[in-house]
């Protein structure tokens, strides 16, 4: 297989790891490349830019954070397969530890699960592709924003918040489930939206179908932000509306035998 690899660069034992990983993948008889970043941060040459990582199989040595960064600027989606090196993690499905033993029991391949992402527009504009979810909030702290939720042309939900996040079943466990809400199968399709600190109480989460028309305007004239991922924000402009879409292209992920909710218990309890 092609693999390529990507590490976290703030951190010497990530880094090391890396770099260590990666001679024993050749010695399995593995191409292996690895991201422009890493490949300086090792002492490697030719290292490939995030934008064209392409391969079987894109190994990112990281939290969530790096998993989130490389399946962002991936122009085309590569699976990815997540070695832990951060905090949580429900991204990375394997330990340090477990590396080796996964890539030796599976000499010839591995099964990939999609993950859906969602495409925010505005005017025209495409602000990208979001995993996890895309956050609207102000720029200064303790103003409140408005929004208007539009499903199918029909107003839903008229929201007075701190912010809204929209989120994907995956990003269910990230900025959502802190701000309240529930957590989702992943294998679900649905948009998930939550207002951060509503003013109202009667302003609950929605879960809404891909299927539908979806639609948020922001009501206000105070300035505010699109936070997408918490890797890239947007300035937006006064009373924008945003189109929210299930995005064409998934974030493609290896499967490692590690059931979700599973992984939700053990995360959640060993904080």
């Amino acid at each position: 297989m092609k693999i390529v690899l990507v590490s976290r660069i703030d951190n010497g034992d990530a880094l090391r790891y890396t770099a260590e990983l990666a001679r024993d993948l050749e010695g399995m008889g593995h191409d292996i490349a690895f991201e422009e970043g890493t490949a300086r941060h090792i002492g490697r040459k030719g290292g490939i830019p995030f934008e064209d990582l392409a391969g079987d199989l894109v190994v990112v040595v990281g939290g969530d954070g790096s998993v989130l960064l490389t399946v962002r600027l991936m122009k085309q989606q590569v699976p990815v397969l997540g070695i832990n090196w951060g905090e949580v993690g429900f991204l990375t499905d394997l330990e340090p530890e477990e590396a080796r033993a996964f890539f030796a029991a599976h000499p010839d391949g591995f099964c990939v699960e999609q993950r859906m992402r969602i495409s925010l527009t505005a005017d025209g504009k495409s602000f990208g592709d979001a995993l996890n979810e895309g956050v609207i909030v102000t720029d200064r702290p303790a103003k409140m924003l408005r929004f208007a939720v539009y499903v199918d042309g029909t107003p839903a939900e008229r929201v007075r918040a701190d912010g809204l996040i929209v989120s994907t079943p995956t990003g269910s466990t990230a900025y959502a489930m802190s701000a309240g809400g529930p957590i989702i199968d992943p294998q679900i399709e649905g948009i998930l939206l939550i207002p951060l600190a509503p003013y109202m109480l009667s302003s609950r989460p929605h879960v809404i179908s891909t299927w539908r028309n979806l639609e948020i305007t922001l009501e206000t004239e105070k300035p505010a932000h699109l936070v997408i991922d918490g890797q890239s924000t947007f300035e937006l402009e006064r009373e924008t509306t945003i189109t929210v879409r299930r995005s064409g292209e998934p974030a493609l992920f290896v499967a490692t035998d590690k059931p979700f909710f599973e992984k939700v218990n053990h995360k959640l309890r060993n904080l």
